[in-house]
């Protein structure tokens, strides 16, 4: 009889632990992207300009660089609704918007905030010079219609209500902080007064802005790392932690000073200028998402880099690693599965690995793609047309910003030692 009770639990044992499912944490990624088309395709360049309203006392505009609003009406006691539409669609719901505000007198407005088939992904920031933003004080925020879950366009309000004090300064509401072409240029530049670093144009953009590179080396050379980041123009936190991690592989270490007497570094900051500076949701001005165009290269800012890339080869210039950042939901890394690199992507892990042991009060997903045909994203690209092992590196749209320059820094560190052991 005993026996018979001990048998019986074992066996609900093994049922328990058999139906027991792993715990799931944090932003688990988006699914399998699918084939499109990247022909080009009408774009609706919104209007730029000032609104005015009560008798010529209150101002908004949208007229700068990565400046979004389409629409605004006042509903009156000092009420206004404002409305984001998309440059196209369809188009993956990243409703940017930046607008100033300011009024003749003092007073306290309430800004209704609604979305073209979206929701409100981005959380408002302030800023009274276009360079400081600051988060908007919760105090000032209601949700309407709120969402559920944790992550994703559903878990997000539908629309949005702040208060905002306005007065003769006109200030900043935007969805992330601002850096449009001019302002990543002036970075571009204060970096070249080294004299290891280098920038010159690799093409146009489709509205003929400059693709601007920049090279980290004395060009004597043969292995290099690529690095490109904003294919798609709200994702600013993707750029932020890019910035860090440049800075560090740039910076006077013993660690990134042997860096360069080894390796060349590459780096494409600014890959969608049009799609920035006209306050795109995701699209370039040929109504495309880049990130999507690396099999076909019908677009002018992928090509740019496809043609640098291969002129590079034809120098005799060997990729070791490639990174490609952007934002999404929460942090995670996008590598390609070891079972299709080999060896040769391990790299990678390692890298990932290394960076988690350095940051571990942050959990950050992995999910390693199994699929590299057609190539289609900037990843795929890298690996199959130039054996270079690569990975989409994801921030979160809310990470802290201390955060993304820390995880910049530490993941330079990180790919220097890796790279050093090799």
């Amino acid at each position: 009889m005993k026996k018979m009770f001990y048998i019986a639990l074992l066996a609900i044992t093994i049922v328990a632990c058999k139906n027991q499912k792993p715990t799931v944490q944090g932003y688990q990624g988006q699914g399998k992207s699918a084939i499109v088309s990247t022909l080009s395709k009408p774009v609706q360049k919104q209007w730029k300009g000032i609104w005015s309203f009560e008798n010529e006392t209150v101002f908004f505009s949208n007229d700068f660089e990565s400046g979004r609003l389409n629409g605004i009406t006042y509903n009156g006691n000092n009420h206004y609704t404002a409305l984001i539409t998309a440059e196209n669609t369809p188009v993956n719901v990243s409703p940017w918007y930046a607008f100033k505000v300011w009024s003749n007198t003092p007073k306290t407005i309430t800004i209704k905030m609604t979305y073209q088939d979206s929701r409100s992904r981005y959380y408002p920031k302030l800023s009274t010079d276009g360079i400081n933003f600051i988060p908007l004080d919760s105090a000032n925020f209601t949700g309407i219609n709120k969402g559920t879950g944790n992550f994703g366009i559903k878990a997000v309000p539908e629309m949005i209500e702040i208060n905002i004090n306005i007065s003769t300064a006109p200030i900043f509401i935007t969805a992330q902080e601002l850096y449009g072409s001019t302002r990543v240029k002036k970075w571009i530049d204060s970096l070249v007064t080294k004299d290891f670093i280098s920038t010159y144009e690799i093409g146009k953009s489709k509205e003929q802005r400059a693709m601007n590179l920049m090279q980290v080396g004395a060009g004597v050379h043969k292995k290099a790392v690529m690095v490109i980041s904003r294919q798609h123009p709200p994702e600013v936190t993707g750029f932020l932690a890019m910035k860090s991690f440049i800075e560090t592989l740039s910076g006077d270490s013993p660690k990134a000073q042997k860096f360069r007497e080894n390796y060349e570094l590459f780096v494409v900051p600014l890959m969608n200028p049009d799609g920035v500076d006209n306050g795109h949701w995701r699209h370039n001005m040929g109504g495309i998402d880049l990130n999507r165009d690396w099999q076909d290269f019908n677009q002018p800012e992928t090509k740019s880099v496809r043609d640098f890339l291969v002129k590079k080869e034809s120098e005799g210039y060997e990729f070791v690693f490639g990174a490609d950042f952007h934002s999404t939901w929460d942090d995670i890394y996008y590598p390609i599965d070891t079972t299709i690199t080999g060896d040769k992507g391990k790299i990678v892990f390692d890298w990932i690995n290394n960076i988690t042991k350095r940051l571990p009060q942050k959990h950050t997903n992995v999910k390693p793609s199994t699929e590299i045909k057609p190539t289609m994203v900037s990843r795929n690209y890298f690996f199959v047309n130039h054996n270079m092992p690569a990975i989409v590196f994801e921030l979160g749209d809310n990470t802290p910003r201390d955060f993304l320059k820390e995880k910049g820094k530490v993941a330079a560190e990180e790919l220097m030692d890796l790279l050093d052991s090799n």
